[in-house]
């Protein structure tokens, strides 16, 4: 379908929209579906706009360079609004392209972020503990709220893992990127022979799904309860707050014991497993779609390598989009997350733009 055709499908539908919604017959939840499809609708209205209004004047222009009447100085002057708006065109229909591109439904979601040390001993821990801490301050840098929702300490300042809510605006849009294998080379405070050691942790992040994302009957849910434990196993409360629930139909576990509340904890469970069931099923659909696409970036894969942390060179390098930059510090302090995020949005997009062409 030609650009302009899908652009006159947009604005039909958006004059639709803005038909029903001043009618004062739509149900409160049905008005709130169809305000967020409006909003969603207007940039690409905007655009499409001023696309149309470029192509008219380049209809214009052409009809005046083909009189054969027309003086020098016309004909120079309708050469170069033609010329004009050429160079325009470009980057406006790229815009619009990606505008038009099929948006990710839970890219408006908050995200449960899950890192967890990997290979490595210790040191893979340390590093855990270097990326959940890169992230916090990432958060706080977005302007959104980081909830600390687990952790599993080692006694020695590494993470065996932690689990934590990032709340706010573009949260899971961009923090989706970040799921995967990290791999760290570095020389351990304990390495005596200055020897550069390999390890990794993995992240995860899902988007936190609400009870109208997944229906989770509770017969299909196994709940146990016991005393939660600290490094080294030793037990940190006398009741049995902490709490491990099962979702029969998948297997999939979760486990919270960091409130001292039983009640506190299973709420906190039961957040992760709904996230982890709907994104579970977000990849499925995003599997059978994509079947055939090349590139990996954002789909969740937590089986590969995706990024190195080069300490001795001071480099981080993204293997899926072959990125290296040697600002290994500001980035292990969030300040300099967004260049690679930004990197891997825009790859991902010119992506999905081949895909659609």
């Amino acid at each position: 379908m030609a650009l302009a055709e899908k652009l006159d499908q947009v604005v039909d539908r958006h004059n639709k929209l803005a038909e029903q919604m001043s009618t004062g017959a739509v149900l409160p939840e049905e008005y709130a579906k169809l305000s967020k499809e409006y909003a969603d609708l207007t940039p690409i209205v905007g655009k499409a706009k001023e696309f149309n209004s470029l192509m008219d004047e380049l209809e214009g222009a052409n009809e005046l360079l083909a009189d054969p009447e027309i003086d020098g100085e016309m004909r120079s002057m309708a050469e170069e609004e033609v010329r004009e708006i050429q160079e325009k065109l470009p980057g406006l229909t790229e815009i619009i392209q990606k505008l038009l591109l099929p948006k990710d439904v839970a890219d408006t979601k908050n995200a449960i972020l899950e890192v967890r040390a990997g290979t490595g001993g210790e040191e893979a821990s340390l590093f855990a503990a270097v990326l959940f801490r890169m992230y916090e301050q990432y958060a706080r840098q977005n302007g959104w709220g980081f909830e600390v929702m687990a952790v599993n300490e080692t006694g020695l300042g590494g993470l065996k893992e932690a689990m934590a809510t990032l709340t706010g605006i573009g949260a899971f849009a961009r923090m989706k990127f970040e799921s995967g294998v990290h791999r760290v080379q570095r020389v351990p405070t304990t390495e005596s022979g200055g020897r550069i050691h390999t390890s990794a942790a993995t992240v995860a992040v899902l988007p936190e799904a609400e009870d109208l994302d997944v229906d989770i009957e509770e017969k299909d849910l196994r709940i146990d309860t016991y005393r939660a434990q600290g490094p080294g196993g030793q037990s940190v409360n006398t009741t049995d707050s902490a709490v491990r629930i099962t979702h029969l139909p998948t297997g999939v576990v979760v486990q919270c014991q960091d409130e001292k509340s039983q009640h506190k904890n299973k709420a906190k469970a039961m957040r992760v497993l709904r996230s982890r069931i709907y994104e579970a099923e977000r990849q499925r659909q995003a599997d059978e779609r994509a079947s055939d696409r090349k590139t990996q970036i954002g789909s969740g894969d937590r089986s590969e390598r995706i990024r190195t942390y080069n300490y001795p060179q001071g480099r981080v390098t993204d293997h899926r989009i072959g990125l290296t930059v040697h600002k290994l510090e500001r980035i292990v302090e969030g300040e300099g997350l967004d260049e690679l995020i930004d990197a891997l949005i825009a790859e991902d997009q010119a992506a999905r733009l081949a895909e659609a062409s």
